[in-house]
């Protein structure tokens, strides 16, 4: 391994573990707090929204066109998109199912809304590691700035994980775990990337990655973290931070 990868796969580190800042930032706050907890889930799922939306399925769209054209870049786009909001459909059930322990309906649905977060930002992540290792390998400059970009995404999406984990289950312990699976995927997808995927990768098959992830995403905060954001009492609270969540993301590209 040259050291030009060392240097890729340590930045694919720095921005993939920069999730457990967003676990610190939901640890140090008093989970008792209603109206951080309303404020905090609406927030986060304004994030899920705009990065589905506005990159992953942009994206998608633009990945898989490259591939095909305009017309079928569109059309599997958008059923990649379907596609991850029916597999987590599946996937709620199935872990809602599972955690019949949980007694509280509210707590169940945050729990729910947690463990399909950890595994939707595990899969966005990985993607991104590859991107991330194959822009640091071959430019320095551009690998730092990339990782910079993914870093503050993955500050808020680490309070997406570990936010509704940590209300759910009073575990500090819990939060940071299901915060750092989420985030180790990143650097996983970078050694991938070194290993074996720089010399099979498409662009279809990464678009059509993208698109689904995309889906997954929507779906979450759509189904379960909006919902909750707003049983607290502070709709209007969840609806400003909602905004708010969607409208900061595409700001952290204006360094990429």
């Amino acid at each position: 391994m040259d050291l030009q990868a060392i240097y890729a796969l340590l930045l694919s580190i720095i921005a993939g573990m920069a999730t457990l800042i967003g676990a610190i930032i939901v640890i140090i706050i008093k989970k008792e707090n209603k109206k951080f907890i309303s404020a905090s889930l609406g927030f986060a799922s304004g994030i899920m929204i705009s990065v589905s939306m506005l990159e992953l399925f942009s994206k998608s769209n633009e990945l898989i066109t490259s591939s095909t054209n305009t017309f079928l870049g569109a059309v599997i786009s958008t059923i990649c998109l379907a596609l991850g909001m029916f597999i987590t459909f599946l996937i709620n059930h199935f872990v809602q199912d599972e955690n019949k322990a949980v007694n509280n309906l509210s707590k169940n649905k945050l729990l729910t809304a947690g463990i399909v977060s950890m595994l939707v930002i595990a899969l966005h992540n990985f993607p991104e590691g590859i991107a991330t290792f194959m822009s640091s390998y071959g430019n320095t400059a551009l690998g730092v700035s990339i990782t910079i970009a993914i870093a503050m995404h993955n500050i808020p999406e680490g309070i997406t994980v570990a936010l509704p984990i940590y209300l759910s289950t009073n575990s500090k312990k819990k939060a940071f775990l299901y915060t750092f699976l989420s985030g180790i995927t990143e650097p996983l997808g970078a050694l991938l990337a070194f290993l074996i995927l720089r010399y099979f990768l498409t662009d279809l098959f990464l678009g059509a990655i993208f698109g689904i992830v995309g889906g997954i995403m929507i779906y979450i905060a759509v189904d379960d973290l909006i919902p909750t954001s707003r049983k607290y009492g502070y709709e209007g609270i969840a609806l400003l931070f909602t905004l708010l969540g969607i409208c900061i993301m595409p700001l952290t590209s204006i360094i990429k």
